[in-house]
């Protein structure tokens, strides 16, 4: 069939109008990828923000309790995987730009949900330092009065061994000859008799007590039979002349004690006699001998 004139450029017409239609049908398809394109790039490097933020964010995030500790360095490492992603992320890819927009909700709200948990855990620990710190002033209090008590004890007890203490006055040292008469020339004297007054004292401990003398001539020597003789004196156990035994009540009560004087013991100066009872020194008196 042969087309004239009229058709040739009716249909030429046509074609021209379908061409110019796909032409801007072509123009706003491409100016709106376009525009999506930039959309989508925008909201990228919006999204790029947004993770960067929330690192920063993660990085101030510290828990006291390992296992919590734990959690936010994974999740922090999570944020920082997906960062890294993003950057190299084509902005066309909108289905996983729009996975990633879901993906930072949840990690958000995973960050409230540690900073939550980190609070009260916090608050738990600072509750617990003020508990153990007000416990701490407790047994500190406990520890000053306990301290104080013991003190005080030690004084009582002190006052107490102080006032039980017994005490010997009224000595009197007298050199004797073989018959037991008063001498002072070193050649006659045979014994050394002490004779004294044990005070009263209501506070002292009453019954059998042991009575211990201790002469010493003018060179400090002791004079003493036996090393076996020995006593218990301020943690050391010393030589005595002498001892006796005496049956105090709390009452004054008078007695004596003798040291028989062995060959070559004496020579001529002052002594000193003293008296000992319960570990303490009761008295003491001093006396000369002449040649």
């Amino acid at each position: 069939m042969k087309l004239n004139n009229k058709q040739i450029i009716i249909i030429a017409a046509a074609a021209g109008a379908v061409i110019i239609t796909l032409a801007i049908l072509l123009f706003r398809s491409n100016s709106q990828m376009e525009e999506m394109t930039q959309v989508f790039t925008e909201e990228r490097q919006q999204l790029v923000s947004d993770y960067q933020d929330l690192s920063t964010a993660y990085e101030e995030v510290h828990a006291d309790n390992d296992s919590l500790d734990n959690l936010v360095n994974q999740q922090r490492a999570r944020v920082e995987q997906l960062t890294e992603e993003l950057k190299t992320l084509k902005a066309s890819n909108a289905r996983r730009i729009k996975e990633l927009q879901g993906e930072l909700s949840t990690l958000r709200t995973v960050m409230r949900s540690f900073i939550s948990q980190i609070d009260s855990l916090n608050a738990s620990n600072n509750a617990l330092r003020a508990e153990n710190k007000d416990i701490k002033g407790q047994l500190a209090n406990v520890s000053r009065e306990r301290a104080n008590l013991q003190e005080q004890n030690e004084s009582l007890s002190q006052k107490v061994s102080v006032a039980a203490r017994l005490e010997a006055k009224e000595i009197v040292v007298t050199p004797l000859n073989m018959k037991d008469r008063e001498t002072n020339k070193i050649s006659k004297i045979a014994k050394i008799r002490v004779a004294f007054t044990i005070t009263k004292n209501v506070s002292a401990e009453v019954g059998l007590r042991t009575i211990y003398l201790r002469l010493t001539r003018p060179d400090g020597q002791l004079l003493f039979h036996s090393k076996a003789d020995t006593f218990r004196f301020e943690n050391a156990d010393i030589n005595f002349s002498a001892n006796r035994q005496v049956e105090y009540g709390g009452e004054d009560t008078k007695t004596f004690i003798v040291y028989n004087v062995d060959m070559g013991d004496l020579m001529a100066g002052s002594y000193e006699a003293e008296l000992f009872a319960g570990g303490e020194s009761i008295g003491k008196a001093n006396f000369n001998i002449e040649k």
